[in-house]
């Protein structure tokens, strides 16, 4: 009888297109709405390749810095804000979604969006944020900014494009990785800056 030699072990998927999507899922508002904006970038490899098979999600305060509660997310009626989007990256590893420029839910404090990042060979989703460009003093007095190098610091910055959109783009290892969160660490964290796919906390 042969010797069997164990295999590693590999992520099954991801199986993207079935029941994920849904109507407007990108849009948190109508394109075209009063105060309406568009957030897009490109999601890149450790290679500097796009991954044409990623699922970003974004959850974000609104215009006046209020957290949406409604009930009902993925419904989209063309008038409710509800502070939820996904999208799926096309064949270019380019995201887009339609929101509106999130204000500060505290006074002082820096607009962010959340955003949790599903792609081939992650076993669990990443977490990070996308800051607006605007307002150094609050961007510097931001406690997860502030706890970061000034080059890493950068790659949670979005570009104010000429329309008035932004542009971010996500790195998931390599130079200019991305800032991830680990929210695992000790009980009342708000949660700690880690490394990239499947990295050790810095």
């Amino acid at each position: 009888m042969s010797k069997l030699t164990p295999t590693p072990g590999q992520t099954v998927g991801p199986f993207y297109g079935y029941a994920l999507p849904f109507s407007k899922d990108r849009e948190l508002l109508a394109p075209g709405s009063p105060g309406s904006i568009r957030l897009q970038g490109t999601v890149y490899d450790g290679a500097g390749h796009p991954i044409p098979d990623a699922i970003l999600e974004i959850w974000q305060a609104d215009a006046e810095g209020n957290v949406p509660h409604h009930t009902g997310s993925l419904v989209r009626d063309g008038y409710t804000f509800t502070g939820f989007g996904r999208s799926a990256v096309g064949n270019t590893g380019v995201f887009t979604f339609t929101t509106v420029n999130p204000g500060p839910t505290e006074e002082g404090g820096a607009p962010f969006i959340s955003v949790a990042v599903f792609a081939r060979g992650l076993m669990n989703r990443l977490f990070t944020r996308v800051y607006l460009p605007e307002n150094a003093e609050a961007l510097a007095a931001d406690p997860l900014l502030s706890s970061l190098d000034p080059e890493r610091r950068q790659t949670l910055i979005a570009r104010r494009d000429a329309d008035g959109g932004l542009t971010w783009d996500i790195r998931l290892q390599g130079e200019g990785e991305t800032v991830f969160l680990d929210f695992e660490g000790p009980e009342g964290s708000e949660g700690s800056a880690a490394a990239g796919a499947g990295g050790a906390a810095q």
